[in-house]
């Protein structure tokens, strides 16, 4: 969720004073570019992961603090719900064998954290939204107790003025309100972060647009809510709805959302930090005096620039600009937060795989996708996907001919875009071992059409089958599905139902 700020109130002059603030921000971001002072190409990828804690009974444990208490890691740190954490892998240099030593890394951290949950009676869940969630659980008393969470809080909430209406139609219809941002905890995600150098900021942003509805088609895992079965990747709607700060006269207006998948292809950076500033007031105005950006150019610095850092980190893209410092030097990266949770490490691998291969192969087109494919028809493929998973038909340019057609989703990735996952890859110096294991995986998804959330709505319809009611099916679907994301198999590999009962 970003950086840790304090909380307190805010006067009226402090909007005023952070506005201006953060045009002085924009104003150094634009000097820094022009002045090429960022960092050279080092080929470096991060990844977070947001995790649920769940009891045996497959419910939701609220104690992220005494879970983090015992696990005494820097490495993992609370995230906006109590049942609620979250682990950060440090960025490495993509070539070799990363994807596996990623995977062990992950694993090995998983695994210790899972053990030091048990001790207080919880456990380790890698999901896009725990299914046991029930409406009662996501409320402002189950927010993490900490500062920033408090203040966001308040800050949506007052500038929202009423009740956030929650409202999702899928196989069922989910029509609530919530009197807080709570509901948002319950999407849980992965973020894959690329360093990128200011020049290849665009290719690689409008490349990571384009295909954000495919990852969501082949990775979809997050099919309930309150006991509802609803879109198969239903965190995107309810993302946005949860911190919508528009009530209904706005929305009407077309102001746009702070979660939202954009509106346009891009030609720099610069050009979607503009756009934070100029549609989104801020929510957090809090102003670091002490630094003057443009005097530490003046004087050859890098100002870290915290205003427009902790503003963008307020305005929630599915491919969000991050501007960054390290080692006193400045960098910029893309963090892609399209896919969720799990559902097992080597799935997670799988996803980060094909993600940074694929990116990596269109960004480097002579006659890029976005070229030949409207934002609108990425949009409307980014919904399409969340709605209908790994059955989803998309828009694409015809290979080779002009105008777009409609395909089946696991058609365009097995015949079109593995091949050239699998070339970027390559272009990445990634070891043809790991390539092909974890794009195996996504391969096989699509031959069986069995994603996460195909597998979690087929489960769960077996124990309606056999007799069980709604949560008690939803219960043991999410107990076998614990079970069977620590025994690490790829999700397209588990049996549907229960063992001794029906298979």
């Amino acid at each position: 969720m970003g950086e840790k700020v304090v909380a307190g109130g805010f006067e009226l002059s402090d909007r005023q004073r952070y506005r201006r603030k953060l045009q002085q921000c924009l104003a150094g971001l634009a000097r820094l570019l022009a002045e090429k002072r960022f960092d050279r190409p080092r080929n470096l990828m991060g990844m977070e992961i947001e995790l649920n804690l769940a009891g045996s009974d497959g419910l939701p444990r609220m104690m992220n603090a005494e879970v983090l208490e015992r696990i005494a890691s820097h490495d993992f740190q609370t995230e906006l719900g109590m049942f609620n954490l979250e682990v950060n892998i440090v960025p490495h240099r993509i070539s070799g064998r990363v994807l596996d030593q990623l995977a062990e890394e992950l694993r090995a951290g998983l695994g210790y954290a899972h053990r030091k949950a048990n001790e207080v009676g919880a456990g380790i869940v890698m999901i896009g939204i725990l299914p046991t969630l029930a409406q009662d659980d996501l409320v402002s008393a189950n927010l993490s107790d900490v500062d920033r969470y408090v203040l966001l809080n308040d800050q949506i909430v007052a500038a929202r003025g009423e009740d956030f209406a929650l409202d999702i139609d899928g196989v069922e219809r989910l029509s609530c309100t919530s009197a807080s941002i709570a509901p948002e905890a319950a999407c849980t995600s992965v973020q894959l972060h690329l360093q990128v150098t200011p020049a290849r900021f665009a290719d690689v942003w409008n490349a990571a647009q384009a295909v954000a509805a495919v990852q969501v088609a082949v990775g979809a895992n997050a099919p309930f809510l309150f006991g509802k079965e609803l879109w198969r990747e239903s965190r995107p709607p309810l993302f946005q709805q949860a911190t919508d700060t528009r009530p209904p006269e706005l929305q009407a207006q077309g102001v746009r959302p702070r979660t939202w998948f954009g509106e346009r292809w891009v030609d720099s950076a610069y050009d979607l930090f503009e756009e934070n500033l100029r549609y989104f007031p801020a929510l957090l105005p809090i102003c670091d005096d002490e630094e003057d950006p443009l005097r530490i150019i003046d004087e050859g610095g890098v100002p870290g620039l915290q205003e427009l850092v902790l503003h963008n980190g307020t305005v929630y893209r599915w491919n969000r600009p991050v501007y960054g410092v390290a080692d006193g030097v400045p960098h910029l990266r893309v963090e892609n937060r399209v896919l969720p949770a799990g559902p097992t490490v080597t799935d997670v691998i799988a996803n980060a795989a094909f993600y940074y291969g694929l990116v990596r192969s269109l960004a480097d087109e002579s006659r890029p996708v976005w070229s030949r494919l409207s934002f609108e028809a990425a949009a409307e493929n980014f919904d399409n996907a969340c709605r209908h998973g790994i059955d989803a038909e998309l828009q694409w340019p015809r290979p080779g001919r002009a105008g777009v057609t409609r395909v089946p989703a696991v058609k365009l990735v097995r015949d079109e875009l593995l091949p050239l996952a699998a070339a970027g890859l390559d272009a990445w110096n990634v070891e043809p071992a790991d390539r092909d294991r974890y794009l195996g995986v996504i391969e096989e998804r699509c031959r069986r059409r069995v994603n996460g959330a195909s597998w979690q709505a087929d489960t769960y319809h077996r124990a309606l089958e056999a007799g069980l009611e709604r949560e008690a099916a939803l219960a043991a679907m999410t107990r076998r599905y614990c079970e069977l994301m620590h025994e690490g198999n790829p999700v397209h590999t588990w049996p549907v139902g229960f063992p001794g009962r029906d298979g």
